[in-house]
């Protein structure tokens, strides 16, 4: 079990309650949350006009709420601001979802009871999973439609996941013996006013990029040694003379893969070659600089799920409500459109070594890595799908947070986009992954070919792979990738 308590919820624990763990929630925070909400009710008993709590939203700011009609408001809100289309989110990333709002509400900052939050907590601990469609959001005014799905769910209505089937949202929680709540004033505003669209799909991002980006050097290493590259570029005196941390750390960590030496790289400690390719020389420059993004960027998408992203901001201390902008979903956006660069690049340089490894013009190795080239044609086609992998990054690469389309009348004429760079992340690094388990693969079978021992630090990344990838002849292709992506998972996660 994971305890929320808006402070410290991070990448590596969202992703594992996307995974199906449960939570809980601080006592604490919830009394925070308590005190919060005795603000709205202040506020009402005083009968100040207040945005979001008795007036319309957006160009209707300034018409006023009768107290009779304000508990319909936020329920029109919430069925009104449901617009979303296309195709539902995946059941992992709607438990992201609900945990990244869950973790924004106690931040005490909502002027919510506790009651809907461990409404919210209860469903995703039984898996009582709203339908959330992923488009119709634009980053601004944070992720309306996608939470009002989730909100739905929690006044009966919408639709809810049973199997993989959908049902009404009221039968999906009588079925799990639980009971909608009624939303109270502020509290439909409180549920749907944030950036966790954008900040759960990025944090299960940088989650896998955490594991992705070191695997890169360990796949290159391996492509290294397939080639019969040299490790003189690694040399850390070279780093130290530009000292950019993500360059240093790879060039640090291809040393610690490679070690001084291996039989492969004894036989070719005498030829003519001067340098590499860039695509081996420059390793640590490239996958550098995907490291200092991945901390950037991380940082920034972590503090973001850790951030109270209402409007209006509800102080405690102060018995106030002040209109801002924290549902701008600028940071993420700008964190995940970088990411997706990262990613392009990393996969476009892992192409080149597979071209080299492929193409017998730059290398001892066999055409497309066959010895009975015509007969078979070996890794041909895996090379044209990493290709196709790559261009389509390439367009993914291209940032979503520089547009802007002004809606709501004019109310909110800038907006992040932050949602559909948060679903181009998720695309990119699927794509990555599927790039990185074309080179191994390449890379193996070159080692495999050399009949040499390679480095002993890439000893068990051989093993692995070689376990479930049997020496190439033509089968296949789509299950030997498959195998070797699977591969990799169990190899990181180990």
């Amino acid at each position: 079990m994971i305890i929320l308590n808006g402070k410290d919820l991070d990448a590596r624990a969202l992703t594992r309650i996307a995974g199906g763990e449960t939570v809980g929630l601080d006592e604490d925070a919830l009394a925070l949350v308590h005190e919060n909400r005795q603000v709205i009710q202040r506020i009402l008993d005083e009968g100040r006009t207040v945005y979001g709590i008795n007036t319309g939203f957006g160009q209707f700011a300034t018409v006023v709420i009768p107290p009779s009609q304000l508990a319909q408001l936020q329920l029109n809100l919430v069925r009104s601001h449901a617009a979303g289309v296309g195709v539902p989110l995946p059941k992992d990333q709607t438990r992201a979802l609900m945990a990244a709002r869950i973790n924004c509400l106690l931040k005490a900052h909502s002027g919510i009871r506790p009651e809907p939050i461990r409404l919210l907590a209860e469903c995703l601990n039984r898996n009582v999973l709203p339908m959330v469609p992923s488009q119709g959001s634009v980053g601004a005014s944070g992720d309306l439609a996608p939470l009002a799905h989730m909100a739905l769910l929690l006044v009966g209505e919408g639709h809810a996941w049973d199997g993989e089937a959908l049902i009404p949202g009221g039968q999906a929680l009588a079925k799990a013996g639980l009971t909608p709540i009624t939303l109270e004033p502020k509290e439909g505003l409180a549920l749907i006013n944030g950036t966790q669209l954008i900040t759960s799909l990025g944090n299960l991002a940088v989650g896998r990029l955490m594991d992705l980006i070191p695997l890169a050097d360990e796949i290159a290493a391996l492509s290294l040694e397939a080639l019969r590259g040299t490790r003189a570029p690694y040399d850390a005196r070279i780093h130290k003379a530009r000292p950019h941390p993500g360059q240093i750390e790879v060039a640090a960590n291809m040393l610690a893969i490679l070690g001084p030496t291996s039989e492969i790289a004894e036989s070719h400690k005498d030829c003519a070659r001067v340098q590499d390719a860039y695509s081996l020389r420059c390793i640590p420059q490239v996958h550098g600089v995907a490291r200092d993004a991945l901390r950037f960027a991380g940082e920034i998408l972590q503090r973001e799920l850790n951030s109270a992203t209402d409007n209006p901001m509800i102080f405690t201390e102060t018995q106030e409500s002040r209109s801002g902008g924290n549902f701008h979903g600028q940071y993420p956006a700008f964190a995940c459109d970088l990411l997706a660069i990262a990613a392009c690049d990393l996969a476009s340089i892992s192409e080149r070594r597979q071209e080299r490894l492929v193409n017998p013009a730059y290398s001892d190795l066999p055409a497309f890595l066959t010895r009975d080239g015509g007969l078979e044609s070996g890794f041909m086609m895996a090379h044209v799908t990493s290709a196709a992998l790559v261009s389509e990054m390439k367009g993914l690469a291209n940032p979503a947070c520089t547009d802007t389309i002004p809606t709501s009348a004019g109310k909110e004429d800038h907006v992040s986009m932050g949602p559909i760079a948060a679903r181009k992340l998720m695309r990119a690094v699927d794509a990555l992954e599927q790039v990185l388990a074309l080179e191994a693969r390449m890379a193996l079978e070159g080692v495999r070919i050399l009949a040499m021992e390679p480095a002993e630090g890439l000893k068990p990344l051989v093993e692995r792979l070689s376990a479930v990838c049997p020496p190439w002849t033509d089968r296949p292709m789509y299950e030997e990738i498959a195998h070797t992506a699977d591969a990799l998972r169990a190899h990181v996660r180990h």
